[in-house]
């Protein structure tokens, strides 16, 4: 008898935050669902517990074969062997690659405005260095769609960006223009499927971006605390995929608020694989 995992399948949502906690490599996603794969990875301490946002997870003792650290060895090699060799795959049911096919008629002529970019603040990399984007309102861009017929007319298809960088690796807590902000936090994913979104969901607000699959979830809940602390926004809306390992950003950023004790005005938006918007809370 010992203490080991156990996983309620009806409560896991597939995010995968479990699999990355795990370092032995006892969990696994097969069917989108996460599963124990051996009792002899799982060493009974839980690191998974606290990830899993469903709390499909819990801790048991029963009857099961002894924690073996070399098999855990082997089993820790043949997994990075594995990933070394997937350049294409991953275990994330929401990575499946598909074709989105659109309609055919669908047409946008446009022209844009050229951004004045000033330098605040700097970092080692001059890409990284922190701007803010000044837009020229004058410019007008006229859009026609669905057969010829107008559709929208003002700054259609110009950035409407406020700020540079947007990667939240990359973003100072410091920065200037995060002061009483209206945030977005977006999945890095919905900016490429949502056709609209600079309109509908950059514009008015400094932007930050991440992947919740590829990243390191917990560093994103530490750096999205110390920027509420310091800058105490005026809103937060979150925009993530419909994919399960999408969910890991809403974790995140409910953590970081809670942490903060941050009380705003918070949205939240699922976008579809297809480009749709099913889910505005």
């Amino acid at each position: 008898m010992r203490k080991i995992i156990q996983i309620d399948e009806e409560k896991c949502d597939g995010c995968g935050l479990c699999v990355a906690a795990c370092h032995e490599g006892a969990i696994e996603l097969i069917d989108g669902k996460a599963k124990l794969v051996s009792d002899e990875y799982c060493d009974g301490l839980g690191d998974c517990l606290p990830q899993c946002p469903q709390g499909a997870i819990t801790m048991i003792e029963r009857k099961a074969a002894p924690f073996d650290e070399v098999s855990v060895r082997k089993r820790q090699k043949a997994l990075a062997e594995k990933r070394n060799e997937e350049l294409t795959t991953c275990s994330c049911p929401g990575s499946m690659g598909k074709v989105i096919e659109k309609d055919g008629d669908d047409q946008c002529s446009c022209g844009h405005d050229e951004e004045k970019e000033e330098s605040l603040l700097g970092c080692g990399c001059s890409g990284s260095m922190a701007r803010v984007l000044e837009k020229n309102e004058g410019g007008e861009c006229s859009c026609e769609q669905n057969g010829g017929k107008q559709v929208q007319a003002q700054s259609c298809c110009r950035s409407e960006l406020r700020q540079w960088p947007v990667q939240l690796s990359l973003v100072n807590p410091g920065a200037s223009y995060l002061k009483n902000a209206h945030l977005l936090i977006a999945a890095d994913c919905t900016a490429y499927a949502y056709g609209s979104f600079h309109q509908e969901f950059i514009r008015d607000r400094i932007t930050l971006i991440g992947c919740p699959k590829l990243d390191d979830s917990n560093y994103y809940t530490e750096k999205l605390t110390e920027i509420f602390k310091k800058n105490t926004p005026k809103s937060i809306t979150v925009v993530r995929m419909e994919v399960p390992c999408c969910g890991g950003i809403i974790r995140a950023v409910k953590e970081a608020m809670l942490r903060a004790e941050t009380i705003v005005l918070y949205n939240e938006v699922v976008i579809s694989t297809e480009g749709h918007i099913i889910n505005n809370l």
